[in-house]
């Protein structure tokens, strides 16, 4: 069968990275996916399959019956891109200013497509039991992201297992990084906004500082928050934006600060909001500011199930070869696909990505992208490990 997914996978990869490419020229953010939404429906279709748009207005959910009873196994691919400019210099670099797939969506949908094509062409040839189910995510970026909805609506509901995989720039292309239990951290992010009545800098003895008030909380509050949450190793904070003030001779009247909070176990994650805000409190008492606080909770962290590793790795070792099979670093970056762990075994793999005659551009730089031999490995790998799922209550195949 794994001949066969490959030659199928072969003959589809010209049309899965122009694809991919016409993604990636026109990228639209979270909750904005429509001609995204509109391209993968209509491509689905084509094949024969009835795709449903969720309730929310984007993303996509498509079920690949199969020939024979069996599992539902649900393929997932997130298809929104990020708020940055693409500073690549490529025909098919972005064409929307201040939006750019810096992060690999593009060509985790291209990959998630091709699988479900392949196994819907198998289908006709072969004999493939239960249902695989494609799930294009929208608003992964998003605080707390489209997940929400797509369990919500109940897709996960009942699946056996839940398979993903998502773009490393770190591993070679022709590898597949794995890792049995956490793979990422939570991430949530906050907006403080403090107030005071403002001033000229020639008094600051008269007014609140609302700079130095908000210089004292940037340099106080990580460590603070982590002594709270009482897990300094697995707690990362780092402040994004500071803004306050226009003028060099005017005290401001507000300031607005924004950070992430990352947390690499659940139980800090679910500490973490009160100990933020008993932080703010603490480090602010005295200085006369007033303040609010925005708390965005996002996903928990990502924790791979063993035996749906198991499914990745078996298919992994059939496309890539023992050789090409590493184990996969923890991360302290956070990935909505964290939900679906909840509702069912799940587990997320990361595809290599990065090219030897290339320079190594992390996710989310703006010169980010990919080697695209990867896109036909990751369709070949996450169809394998779906016809692996579907049969396992049928090993005499």
């Amino acid at each position: 069968m794994s001949e066969a997914i490959d030659a199928l996978v072969a003959g589809r990869e010209h049309e899965l990275v122009a694809f991919r490419r016409r993604l990636h020229a026109r990228p639209e953010l979270s909750y904005r996916e429509h001609a995204t939404t509109e391209a993968l429906v209509e491509r689905l279709q084509v094949a024969g399959l009835s795709p449903r748009v969720l309730e929310i207005g984007t993303g996509v959910v498509c079920d690949v019956p199969g020939n024979a009873p069996g599992p539902l196994v649900v393929l997932r691919a997130d298809i929104d891109a990020l708020a940055m400019p693409d500073g690549t210099d490529t025909d098919y670099r972005s064409r929307e200013p201040g939006v750019a797939h810096a992060c690999g969506h593009d060509a985790h949908t291209a990959v998630v497509l091709g699988a479900g094509l392949v196994l819907r062409a198998l289908t006709e040839v072969d004999r493939v039991p239960g249902t695989v189910r494609l799930v294009f995510e929208p608003a992964e970026e998003a605080n707390p992201g489209g997940a929400i909805a797509v369990v919500e609506e109940g897709w996960i509901t009942g699946a056996a297992y839940v398979l993903g995989l998502h773009c490393d720039p770190k591993i070679d292309v022709g590898q597949v990084g794995l890792r049995v239990g956490r793979l990422t951290a939570a991430s949530d992010a906050v907006e403080i906004v403090l107030r005071g009545p403002g001033g000229h800098t020639a008094r600051p003895h008269l007014t609140v500082d609302l700079i130095d008030v908000a210089a004292r909380l940037v340099q106080a509050f990580p460590g603070d928050v982590a002594e709270r949450i009482g897990s300094d190793d697995d707690v990362v904070i780092v402040f994004g934006a500071v803004h306050a003030g226009d003028a060099s001779n005017v005290i401001p009247a507000t300031a607005t600060l924004r950070c992430s909070v990352r947390c690499a176990d659940r139980t800090a994650w679910e500490r973490a909001e009160a100990a933020v805000r008993e932080s703010v409190l603490a480090i602010l008492e005295g200085s006369g500011a007033d303040y609010d606080i925005r708390y965005l909770r996002g996903a928990p962290p990502v924790v791979n199930d063993a035996a749906a590793i198991d499914l990745l790795d078996r298919a992994a070792r059939d496309v890539v070869g023992d050789r090409g099979v590493v184990e996969a670093p923890e991360s302290m970056g956070a990935d909505t696909f964290a939900w679906y762990g909840d509702v069912a075994p799940s587990a997320y793999a990361r595809l290599g990505t990065h090219s030897g005659d290339r320079p190594r551009r992390d996710l989310h730089a703006s010169t980010f992208d990919i080697d695209e031999r990867a896109i036909g490995i990751g369709a070949r790998l996450l169809a394998n490990a779906a016809l692996l799922a579907l049969d396992a209550e049928h090993p005499q195949r």
